[in-house]
């Protein structure tokens, strides 16, 4: 279960800002709770939409993609926020990520990969021990 994002947040000693398993009833409160710990970051208002729209395309091809469930760890890691991804479905790489926007290249998905690589300062695609990890972030101030 996600937390209550009315509840004042302190932050992790770690550089934790938000640990939680998610499902697709969850991406509305999962949207809300990263814009909020990304405005609580530093992340500057003019990026902080992208980067809850890029990690909202990431939980969603979780949920689509792999099995209806996702894992997404926020952390803050000196100056950049980062958001990490995992689930347990068939894994992928970031090979199949689109050059171009999808549609124009004959591609019939990968949208949101495309996205997330054209906002995120860093993205990576890696396998987990079951499934695909993606790790996008965004540098602070």
């Amino acid at each position: 279960m996600l937390a209550d994002p009315r509840r004042p947040f302190d932050g992790e000693s770690d550089g934790r800002l938000l640990d939680r398993h998610f499902t697709a009833r969850d991406l509305p409160l999962l949207r809300v709770l990263v814009e909020e710990r990304a405005a609580w970051a530093g992340l500057a208002e003019a990026r902080r939409g992208d980067f809850v729209l890029a990690v909202d395309e990431i939980a969603t091809n979780a949920i689509e993609h792999a099995g209806g469930r996702g894992h997404l760890l926020l952390r803050r890691i000196d100056n950049e926020l980062e958001c990490t991804i995992s689930d347990r479905g068939p894994g992928f790489s970031d090979a199949v990520i689109p050059d171009v926007l999808p549609g124009l290249d004959g591609a019939p998905s990968g949208r949101g990969l495309w996205l997330t690589r054209l906002v995120s300062d860093r993205l990576a695609v890696s396998a987990g021990a079951v499934g695909a990890v993606v790790t996008l972030a965004m540098r602070l101030r």
